[in-house]
């Protein structure tokens, strides 16, 4: 055995001496699975065992594992240039990005913002909303933000998220955030009266169009989520829409936003931003929350930043990420996906076994009955995420939900066996 193979089959242990997993009690988690390979929708670990990355390595990898054009454009670019301070200073990648990125988002986004992921891409935004107010002498301290939502586990983003077990132990330590039912078409009304209340309190809405992700990927309408942009835009209250999770493409458009006819203030951008390469965050913004920043006097700042802000080798994966993004192929691919999660929605709509199936572009939500328990730990998710991974599949419930959202280049014969394990599991559990 050489040198490698024998790192190899000790990484386990190795593994367990030094690390500390997210998500993951320690004394009771199984020893995690090595990956050392991976192309396309495959991921191989040490042992040569391949599975489907049904859930795009959590939503970030569009394209594939391995993309050798992506790879191609980032090693180019680290041997030009791999990193420079982006306060006092600028580089080609970062400004084209910024060019592509106002060239395609929904309309009314002028200037961009990096950091670092989304949760500090929502970190950017709340402090831009709170700023914009204080800037202009009014101090607005308030956050509406729908019940079931996650925007991420720093402590602004865990402020504007549903309050859970994941943030139980910091509640107390949480700013003052007003949580509101999702809009739909009985409770607008409501909705109304508990906004307009809030009209010159609340600095923003922060919301996840279309699709909460970690909150059990709930699927609302999108006239109703306009309903509800255009009351804060009645009320004269900012509007954050977080697409960490939706944009570049999962919901069948480009960005979740453009199913609405109203337009968000500010945006908030990662995952799928770099075909899931490099870690990279945006905030976009429109040209009013902009210019409440310029002025003479210098405390009127946006005082954030990152040490990686616009990295150029994140910009060219995210620049190469799009290029992918926008060729033929891939829409096609996408409207693939789209249409073959319809068909399988259709197939088992209605099983006895299942609370809810929910379908928004390239997702698709599969909600098994409990009785009662949908806690994220209940025990049905570990033996349904164990199941499927004895069948080669990466796919990680959301307690007593299961969801399919795969890198675009997948393939009929792929999906096709995802969906035939899925009625296998759905026979045995």
């Amino acid at each position: 055995m050489n040198e490698f193979e024998r790192s190899r089959s000790s990484l386990v242990s190795r593994d367990q001496s030094v690390i500390w997993h997210p998500y993951t009690q320690m004394k009771t988690a199984l020893p995690p699975i090595p990956i050392v390979k991976g192309s396309g929708v495959y991921l191989e670990d040490e042992l040569g065992n391949r599975y489907i990355d049904a859930v795009s390595s959590w939503w970030v990898n569009i394209h594939g594992h391995s993309h050798p054009y992506i790879a191609a454009r980032v090693a180019e670019q680290l041997h030009t240039l791999e990193h420079v301070i982006f306060a006092g200073f600028t580089h080609p990648g970062a400004v084209a990005l910024a060019e592509r990125l106002i060239g395609i988002l929904p309309s009314g986004q002028q200037k961009i913002f990096y950091s670092d992921n989304g949760s500090t891409a929502v970190e950017v935004a709340l402090k831009m909303c709170f700023q914009f107010w204080a800037n202009q002498g009014e101090q607005r301290t308030r956050v509406i933000a729908l019940k079931n939502s996650y925007h991420g586990d720093t402590f602004g983003a865990m402020a504007v998220s549903a309050r859970s077990a994941f943030t139980g132990p910091f509640d107390r330590l949480l700013f003052g955030v007003d949580h509101i039912d999702a809009p739909n078409g009985e409770n607008l009304a409501a909705i109304r009266k508990q906004v307009t209340a809030l009209k010159g309190k609340a600095a923003a809405l922060i919301f996840e169009p279309l699709v909460q992700g970690a909150g059990g990927m709930l699927m609302h309408d999108p006239g109703h989520l306009d309903e509800l942009v255009a009351i804060c835009k009645e009320n004269d209250i900012l509007v954050i829409a977080d697409e960490v999770m939706t944009g570049f493409g999962r919901t069948g458009k480009l960005f979740a936003m453009e199913h609405l006819v109203n337009r968000a203030d500010i945006m908030c951008l990662s995952k799928g931003l770099t075909g899931g390469t490099m870690a990279l965050g945006v905030t976009s913004c429109t040209d009013r929350i902009y210019r409440a920043f310029l002025s003479d006097d210098k405390l009127k700042t946006l005082f954030h930043g990152h040490s990686f802000t616009a990295n150029p080798v994140a910009c060219a994966s995210a620049l190469a990420s799009l290029d992918i993004l926008q060729e033929e192929e891939t829409r096609s691919n996408i409207k693939l996906v789209v249409e073959k999660h319809g068909s399988f929605k259709e197939k088992i709509n209605g099983h006895p076994k299942l609370k809810e199936v929910r379908h928004t572009g390239t997702i698709l939500a599969l909600e098994w009955e409990t009785g009662g328990d949908t806690s994220y730990f209940n025990s049905l998710r570990d033996e349904l995420y164990n199941f499927f991974l004895g069948e080669g599949i990466i796919l990680r419930p959301l307690g007593n939900i299961i969801y399919v959202m795969p890198p675009y280049c997948i393939n009929e014969k792929e999906l096709d066996y995802i969906y035939t394990k899925i009625e296998e599991a759905l026979a045995r559990f």
